[in-house]
């Protein structure tokens, strides 16, 4: 975002009289005034980027199963973070937390799906001692993929209408490497991945020619993150990419240089590459 452009939003809000730009404020407001609406952001990803996006100076919502994690992160983010309670399997949890969310903040600009649950919850030694898909408990597929797949859905349905309505807005959908969707004994994982990228891509298709725009971002390796096995070589360890590889790729999909960006598949590890080919 051009500087005039963010003080001309800090001026209108009262924080900078006459638009005179106080040490250090770029970096605050280079988002100032952006809702950002970001599931499954207390952990991982999601607590990354929402780190990343609070410190632009965005609004962020963080949300959680658990309303008590949702608010204690929201207060680690400080500024304008709100927390609240987001079961996204769950239509009625769904429509409660948008609601909320809107009368909190007034919309929501951006929608980062990211929310969903790993492969430790079915096999907590998934990479020591994979798990054939035969011998995957149903309740347990079920829940994963009524958390990735299901729940993207659920969210952006309730999502997109307002934001149509509204003549702007954006779709961030988190995804994961094409190899960790087929990779053996990565069952629901990995099929839920591939469920939720497919999703991304019929929401971008159907949001062609509208003022909202849909795009993906994924890290680009295996993440440092509580999806990580216990048992997990020191080897395994080393190789794990920083959730903070993140905050660069979201903060641009929610930045200003951003707008008419469309149907895009990022990859944060060769962000600065690719977006040097835009």
């Amino acid at each position: 975002m051009a500087w005039a452009a963010v003080a001309s939003r800090a001026s209108a809000a009262g924080l900078m009289p006459g638009g005179a730009r106080p040490l250090g404020f770029l970096a605050m407001a280079l988002l100032y005034g952006t809702r950002v609406m970001i599931t499954g952001a207390t952990t991982g990803l999601g607590r990354a980027m929402a780190g990343a996006l609070s410190e632009e100076g965005a609004h962020v919502i963080v949300t959680s199963r658990e309303r008590a994690r949702a608010e204690a992160t929201a207060a680690e983010l400080g500024g304008a973070a709100v927390g609240l309670e987001l079961d996204v399997r769950d239509e009625q949890s769904v429509q409660a937390a948008v609601e909320a969310a809107y009368a909190r903040l007034g919309a929501v600009d951006v929608l980062v799906n990211n929310a969903g649950i790993g492969m430790r919850t079915v096999n907590p030694r998934f990479l020591s001692t994979p798990q054939p898909f035969w011998e995957v408990a149903p309740p347990g597929f079920r829940d994963v993929v009524e958390t990735k797949l299901t729940g993207s859905f659920l969210v952006a349905r309730a999502v997109v209408p307002r934001m149509l309505a509204a003549g702007a807005g954006r779709i961030v959908t988190i995804s994961m490497n094409e190899q960790t969707m087929i990779r053996g004994g990565f069952v629901p994982y990995g099929p839920a991945g591939a469920g939720v990228e497919a999703l991304a891509h019929v929401i971008a298709a159907d949001l062609e020619a509208t003022p909202v725009h849909a795009n993906i971002l994924l890290p680009g390796g295996a993440t440092a993150t509580g999806m990580v096995p216990e048992d997990a070589s020191d080897e395994i360890r080393a190789r794990l990419l920083d959730p903070a590889v993140m905050g660069p790729p979201i903060v641009w999909l929610c930045s200003d240089e951003a707008a008419g960006v469309h149907g895009q598949r990022i990859v944060a590890t060769e962000f600065d590459a690719w977006l040097a080919e835009l």
